[in-house]
């Protein structure tokens, strides 16, 4: 009889795949709540830095749960409670105390429809992925994306209070437009409210995931990076404001251009009639 070679075992990870994407999750949750407790001692800049920071394990957690196939409906739960602190709670936190606090109800209540909205985006987003319709494009724009803006106009804000030499004409202007409070706070204002809308809005936003390089495009789409990557290192509070409030308007540009249509509500939720018998579907 022949020898048989021992059969060797790759070693199992076990829970260690699901607990490194979730301690990344964690991460997220700590900076969302380092941000209310900088925003509460009137620190905004370290408040809205610790947001970018957020959104940075925000992605980092995704990431390493599908290298590692380590995804849970434990961890797509716990992701959006996280996120809902750090993108939502974090930011309106921010918002009241920089300025909106001194349009008194007014200011309360654009801080908790920026929060609510965010709280609706993400639970549509969960219900579009348990049905398998979270694919492609954004519907919506992705409240990590909203927070950002608002985080980037608090960098903005510093760098105006700052009083540095901007040297170009142009960004002279702008800065002297931010200096006046009465206008960096209705801008702050109306900014959450629109950015609050976009959110539950059925408006497509492109997807790095639906994003197909072919050919030559790949030198080109570099260049434009560096040439990006050049700005924003000119001028980085305002270019990376300029850069986040750009995105939020490219879902209506988008669309009142012809380029994207919106979502159907029922491309979003599935057709009636795969939820006929209730909400087996989901």
């Amino acid at each position: 009889m022949m020898n048989q070679k021992p059969v060797t075992r790759r070693p199992v990870l076990g829970g260690a795949v699901y607990i490194l994407p979730n301690l990344l999750t964690s991460g997220n949750l700590f900076f969302g709540y380092f941000s209310i407790v900088k925003s509460m001692l009137g620190d905004f800049t370290w408040a809205a830095g610790a947001i970018f920071l957020a959104a940075i394990f925000d992605v980092l957690d995704g990431r390493v749960a599908r290298m590692t196939n380590g995804t849970s409906e434990f961890g797509v739960q716990y992701d959006s409670l996280c996120d809902l602190v750090s993108f939502g709670l974090a930011p309106a936190i921010m918002m009241f105390q920089y300025s909106l606090n001194s349009l008194g109800r007014l200011g309360w209540i654009i801080c908790f429809i920026f929060l609510a909205c965010g709280a609706l985006r993400l639970a549509r987003f969960n219900v579009q992925s348990a049905i398998g319709q979270s694919g492609g494009d954004f519907t919506g724009l992705p409240i990590p994306m909203a927070a950002g803006v608002i985080a980037g106009f608090m960098g903005l804000m510093a760098d105006v209070d700052a009083h540095d030499d901007p040297g170009i004409w142009l960004i002279e202007q702008i800065y002297h437009v931010f200096a006046f409070d009465a206008f960096r706070q209705w801008f702050l204002a109306a900014t959450a409210l629109a950015l609050a809308f976009l959110m539950v809005s059925n408006v497509p936003y492109r997807s790095h995931k639906s994003v197909k390089i072919r050919g030559g495009q790949a030198f080109r789409l570099l260049a434009l990076l560096v040439a990006g990557f050049g700005l924003v290192a000119y001028k980085p509070p305002l270019m990376g404001f300029l850069f986040l409030f750009l995105y939020a308007l490219s879902g209506p540009v988008d669309q009142l251009m012809g380029w994207k249509k919106p979502t159907e509500n029922e491309d979003i939720f599935g057709s009636d009639s795969d939820n006929e018998d209730g909400f087996s579907s989901c």
